[in-house]
């Protein structure tokens, strides 16, 4: 009895954790139906005049599309490069592994703030602040951590005979990947891929250094709204954040389980 009341315990803690943790993310959906122009509650009416405005007003969807377009680029490039870096890190040796995961990994450690302000810095003596190429690469230097992890991942459990049986069948290193080694780690790849997309989507930090006055990405654009005019527009991107983060989220665990079926599959 003992047990179970620690194991009760235990999950009643997590349970309240899990609400005190989400209740603020809430609270943002019925603030986006609101009928006044103020985010208050309780609610005086139910309105989508804020949805319309916003899939209306040109700066919103100016906004949308810069963000759309630089995640984009930047979730391709820091594929490319991410799944390229994870192939060469599981032929390393430990030793020199270590050495070179730790340098590309981090930018999970150093704070976006210091990235921001060296990335500044160095891009503006190259010409590559204010542009739209410069963002692409500060994101993807933030994306390219978690595509290396994602897809390392999947190595993993890779069998490298399936490589030497391709070779040793006549094929070349490029088809030996594409029709080997690419569709088994698919979903690493995948997965990377979706991380970069919403690492790059919600970014701030880097547009406020790089992206110069003009190119407003949806993150800046509502931390500009909230500084000038808190309207509830700003509650209606917050939502679309929201849930473009959730969907992307089961996306990444739908491939984990798919990616778990395939080991299993493979190991049979």
């Amino acid at each position: 009895m003992t047990e179970r009341a620690f194991d009760l315990g235990a999950k009643l803690i997590a349970v309240l954790v899990a609400i005190f943790l989400v209740t603020p993310i809430l609270v943002i959906f019925p603030l986006s139906f609101t009928a006044d122009s103020l985010m208050i509650f309780p609610l005086p009416g139910v309105s989508m005049r804020w949805y319309v405005d916003f899939f209306t007003n040109p700066v919103w969807l100016t906004a949308l599309r810069n963000s759309l377009m630089l995640a984009v680029v930047t979730m391709v490039v820091a594929t490319v490069l991410g799944t390229l870096a994870a192939l060469g890190l599981v032929r390393l040796s430990r030793g020199w592994r270590s050495v070179i995961s730790t340098l590309l990994l981090s930018p999970l450690i150093v704070p976006v703030i210091i990235i921001g302000v060296g990335t500044f810095f160095y891009f503006a003596r190259l010409g590559l602040a204010g542009s739209f190429f410069g963002l692409v690469l500060a994101h993807t230097v933030l994306a390219l951590p978690l595509v290396i992890i994602a897809v390392t991942a999947t190595l993993e459990g890779f069998d490298p005979n399936l490589v030497r049986a391709a070779y040793a069948s006549g094929a070349a290193p490029f088809p030996a990947f594409w029709q080997v080694t690419r569709p088994l780690i698919m979903p690493g790849i995948v997965t990377g891929a979706t991380f970069a997309f919403i690492t790059s989507f919600d970014e701030i930090v880097c547009v406020i250094f790089l992206g110069g006055p003009e190119f407003r990405t949806l993150p800046r654009q509502i931390w500009s709204g909230a500084k000038e005019t808190v309207t509830p527009t700003i509650a209606v991107a917050a939502v679309l954040l929201v849930i473009a983060s959730v969907v992307m989220t089961l996306v990444v665990e739908a491939l984990r389980k798919r990616a778990q079926r395939l080991s299993k599959g493979a190991a049979r």
